[in-house]
């Protein structure tokens, strides 16, 4: 009688240790394939185009404000800083684009200050963000 109570207390046991593993091997898989978005800090009113198209992967998102603000990676930014924040973020990503979401009631000096201050510090693929209409 000793033997089955034996028997039956081991076979009642479940090791959970395999589901541990395999949760944790998906977990570590979903967060190195997530890609993650880097946005601009706010929204802003873009103006619309017909000519509109997606964009996939851009890296750089840099957001000029109808009153004449700049943020980049949630941060405002001084115009004479927008290279430096650039190419800090270039070196992240080499390969990276760059899209700038200029309000549709924004300045256009303040715009190609810093479309220019992104192509000085070499960004050859720049976009500019548009709703379709």
């Amino acid at each position: 009688m000793r033997r089955r109570l034996i028997r039956e207390e081991d076979e009642s046991e479940v090791n959970m240790t395999p589901m541990l593993d395999v949760v944790f091997i998906m977990l570590i898989f979903f967060i190195v394939t997530a890609s993650f978005v880097k946005e601009s800090g706010i929204d802003v009113n873009r103006p619309g185009a017909s000519t509109a198209k997606t964009k996939g992967a851009a890296t750089i998102f840099i957001a000029i404000s109808d009153s004449g603000q700049i943020w980049i990676d949630k941060r405002q930014v001084d115009i004479r800083a927008v290279g430096a924040n650039i190419e800090r973020l270039r070196a992240e990503n080499p390969l990276g684009s760059v899209v700038i979401q200029a309000d549709k009631d924004s300045k256009n000096g303040l715009f190609v200050q810093v479309m220019d201050a992104a192509r000085l510090v070499g960004v050859k693929n720049i976009s500019i963000a548009a709703t379709p209409e």
